[in-house]
């Protein structure tokens, strides 16, 4: 891996999109697994690693073995800021303090150190919006996709921060994408979400994460299956709200 003019230059191959693992070890093992059988040779992070569920260090740690090249999401900076969190829904906030007190030093540091946008090998990845990163806003249609290509200098961007994997392409107007494969065509935009590996919002609640190869130039979006019930028993077993266990099994 090198560097250029503050970009990130990876070497050709297929790469693994993964976001909004939220501490969901069985989620990320299952989905590190299912990539690596495609064939994937570099890992990649939208944000939110940290979060909601009872292996926030564990799944940092898999990362970072992985060399994984990443930008920061809400649940990364609240979980190594000590900002107040009081704008947080209630759930989510009780989950910050008690990630917060799971990291190390070292876990912290990382996490500061993530940027909020990247340019890796001729891609864009962001959490959340390319105009306002730090504000954490959400693209869900093509309206808001529309606002975000203004702000878009490379032909493919991958975000997170909905857990709803979704395929935006622009040409002339902005149209959803149908199915979970496309062709990246010269002269479209794309701004594609890879959904969530940890929890899933869209009602299938599969690991969802994104593989983009350079040199083919398609991008897929997959689900796979995982412990489910195993990444519950934990939750509860930290003492976290039974919601968050509860809500894995539906996707929502």
């Amino acid at each position: 891996m090198t560097r250029e003019l503050g970009k990130i230059i990876m070497p050709d191959g297929l790469f693994a999109i993964l976001g909004d693992i939220h501490g969901n070890w069985e989620a990320l093992s299952a989905v590190v697994e299912d990539a690596s059988a495609q064939g994937a040779t570099q890992f990649v992070s939208v944000g939110d690693v940290v979060g909601y569920n009872a292996n926030p260090a564990e799944c940092l740690h898999r990362l970072r073995e992985l060399n994984t090249v990443g930008v920061m999401g809400n649940h990364d900076y609240y979980c190594s800021h000590d900002d107040c969190i009081r704008d947080f829904h209630p759930l989510a906030a009780n989950v910050v303090d008690w990630t917060r007190s799971r990291l190390s030093p070292e876990d912290v540091a990382y996490l500061r150190g993530l940027k909020l946008v990247r340019v890796i090998h001729g891609f864009t990845v962001v959490h959340s919006t390319l105009d306002m990163p730090q504000k954490w806003g959400y693209v869900f249609d093509e309206l808001e996709a529309e606002s975000n290509f203004n702000y878009q200098t490379t032909a493919v961007c991958f975000y997170g921060h909905t857990h709803q994997p979704v395929i935006f392409e622009k040409a002339g107007r902005v149209v959803r994408c149908n199915g979970n494969q496309t062709a990246i065509t010269l002269g479209k935009k794309y701004f594609i979400n890879v959904g969530s590996v940890g929890q899933p919002r869209d009602g299938d609640p599969r690991a969802s994460y994104a593989l983009y190869n350079v040199a083919t130039r398609r991008v897929e979006l997959r689900r796979v299956p995982y412990d489910i019930a195993a990444a519950q028993k934990k939750v509860i077993e930290a003492g976290l709200p039974e919601r968050l266990a509860m809500r894995l099994a539906l996707g929502v």
